[in-house]
């Protein structure tokens, strides 16, 4: 069975900083890009971050040069450094993987076949 599990979410004043992971199982994760999407209370799922298999990144504008994306294909396990944070980064935070092959990086969340159950990251000012 396939799990992405995420973990590191909490509660942190604005500027300061998390580290969300993302541990993936049931499949390699190796041949699959993986993203960070957020939601916000009464708003859509926006993408934040992507990580391809080898590495390559994309960010949304509102979090670059703030968030480091990252995975570690030996761990199956993917990472968000969040630093400089910010009220409006409050949101529950989701892991997503592509389906096994699908090695490019993509901000779609049409794109992505596996979903963590989410992380709640509160930033208060």
């Amino acid at each position: 069975q396939v799990q992405l599990v995420e973990s590191g979410g909490g509660l942190v004043q604005a500027g300061g900083s998390l580290r969300l992971s993302c541990a993936a199982s049931g499949r390699t994760f190796v041949n699959s890009a993986m993203g960070w999407f957020r939601q916000a209370l009464g708003k859509e799922r926006e993408f934040v971050a992507a990580v391809s298999w080898s590495g390559r990144t994309i960010y949304a504008d509102s979090v670059k040069g703030r968030f480091t994306i990252s995975r570690d294909n030996a761990k199956n396990t993917m990472y968000l450094q969040m630093n400089s944070l910010k009220s409006e980064d409050t949101a529950v935070y989701y892991c997503a993987a592509r389906a096994d092959g699908f090695l490019l990086v993509t901000p779609s969340e049409l794109n992505y076949h596996n979903w963590g159950q989410g992380t709640q990251v509160t930033v208060s000012s």
